[in-house]
């Protein structure tokens, strides 16, 4: 029933619970004590009050009648009493409707069994009454009595009381719950018109206003800081396709212009020459791998996280050796002078050798057609060197954003991801990349991988030694 509720009722129910848990709890408490109090003070007034020898004459002379109240040298008026015999009859009373049934104890007092009883009685009428039986110091049996009304009656009222206090606190707690619930949820209420603002319209430029430090404040900049990322994913994903749709433009364009000559020529009679049909099938093949290419490296670079191959142990010396012999095939007048030592890390083979690769056909392209490029592999840096003229110092910054080029790139072949390829799975593997211009002229190209130079032998070993490092 309690979980139907909204979470705004269901707490000032559990408070309003809660403060007539301790109302009931603090009531029941006063009334005990109260109750213990009275009935200790009842029993005081019977143990501790002066059989006066007059009492006890008034008694004798007044026996089987009705007298008159006692007089000043008496017990007080609440208190009355009455005479046993030696074998605990009845013997005198003080009135004659204020005659105490004798029970068995009492006769134990006027045998001398015991020299006193402090007892729960009843008048012959049926009243209740709080009865203490002595032996005087003159060796009469005295028994009085006090009405236990006089401690029931200012309970009963004291219980009714407590319970109309309780009740308005109760009432009071519920009111106070509905504040106290409103203030505290009035955060989550926020939260929740935000989440669902950005549910309705996509909009995820909204932020939650947070205040404090507490754990709806923690929860509303969690929450900023997750729309932000997805605002920037988003953001990033329609970058992705408006300059991809660019870059398809180009290619597709020649393809295009391309694939109608040729069909003209067929449609004319007219056919074209053997040398410029073979140029022009030979444009067609080239438009048609850059496309391709394209088309591989816009796929790699949208694919999720979650569906990125999995790290496993890699040689990295083995990658970067199989990436030089693609490497060579692309720029035959090239020198590649290498110094390769063993590194093992974790990561996926095939996007780590993709990355090596772009580095060597980023420096094969740059390159004078017989320069020199030199690869070095030490302590888990990676570094590529080419002797071309270099970037400019004011296009570093940019170098891996998606479909950048240099102006002096441009008029090269490529679409502008080899390097944001690069940066996208050497930061996936944990490590770090950076294009500085070299000393003496060209560029130099770092990356630096977690790993370790000896070979594990698996994942979870390898794992463990590279989140050491």
């Amino acid at each position: 029933m309690m979980r139907r509720l909204p979470l705004r009722s269901r707490l000032a129910l559990l408070t309003a619970a809660a403060f007539a848990m301790a109302i009931g709890v603090a009531a029941a408490a006063c009334w005990y004590i109260t109750a213990t109090q009275l009935r200790s003070s009842l029993d005081s007034s019977l143990t501790t009050v002066d059989i006066s020898p007059g009492w006890i004459q008034l008694l004798e002379k007044k026996c089987d009648k009705t007298p008159a109240k006692t007089n000043a040298s008496g017990p007080p008026s609440r208190i009355t009493g009455q005479l046993l015999t030696k074998n605990g009859n009845k013997r005198c009373v003080d009135y004659a409707d204020t005659a105490i049934v004798v029970t068995q104890a009492d006769k134990d007092v006027a045998t001398g069994k015991i020299h006193s009883v402090l007892r729960d009685g009843v008048r012959d009428d049926g009243t209740p009454v709080r009865v203490y039986t002595v032996k005087t110091r003159g060796g009469d049996i005295m028994t009085i009595a006090r009405e236990i009304s006089e401690v029931s009656e200012p309970l009963n009222k004291l219980a009714a009381l407590l319970t109309i206090v309780g009740g308005c606190g109760v009432l009071l707690a519920l009111g106070a719950g509905l504040l106290i619930a409103r203030a505290s949820l009035a955060p989550v209420h926020r939260f929740t018109a935000a989440v669902e603002h950005i549910a309705r319209t996509e909009d995820l430029k909204v932020r939650i206003p947070v205040e404090g430090e507490d754990e709806i404040a923690r929860l509303g900049r969690s929450f900023n800081s997750m729309t932000a990322a997805l605002e920037s994913s988003r953001d990033h994903q329609q970058r992705l396709i408006a300059d991809a749709g660019h870059e398809l433009r180009t290619p597709l364009t020649s393809l295009r212009a391309n694939v109608d000559l040729l069909i003209r020529s067929n449609q004319t009679g007219r056919p074209l020459p053997p040398h410029k049909r073979d140029a022009l099938l030979g444009s067609l093949q080239a438009q048609t791998q850059e496309l391709t290419s394209l088309i591989g490296d816009l796929l790699e670079l949208s694919r999720p996280e979650v569906a990125q191959a999995a790290a496993v142990p890699t040689a990295l010396h083995a990658v970067v050796q199989r990436a030089l012999q693609r490497a060579q095939l692309r720029g035959p007048g090239v020198t590649f002078l290498t110094d390769i030592d063993p590194w093992h890390v974790l990561g996926d083979p095939a996007s780590l050798e993709r990355a090596v690769v772009n580095l060597l056909d980023n420096a094969v392209k740059f390159s004078p057609p017989d320069g020199t490029i030199e690869v070095r592999l030490r302590d888990g840096e990676l570094t590529v060197r080419d002797h071309g003229q270099g970037i400019p110092a004011g296009d570093l910054p940019h170098v891996f954003e998606r479909f950048w080029r240099s102006p002096q790139a441009r008029a090269l072949p490529g679409s502008g991801l080899g390097l944001s390829i690069v940066a996208h799975t050497v930061q996936r593997a944990g490590g770090q990349v950076a294009l500085l211009p070299a000393h003496g002229g060209g560029t130099m190209a770092s990356v630096r991988l977690p790993g370790t130079a000896v070979p594990a032998p698996g994942t979870a070993q390898l794992a463990h030694i590279v989140s050491g490092l």
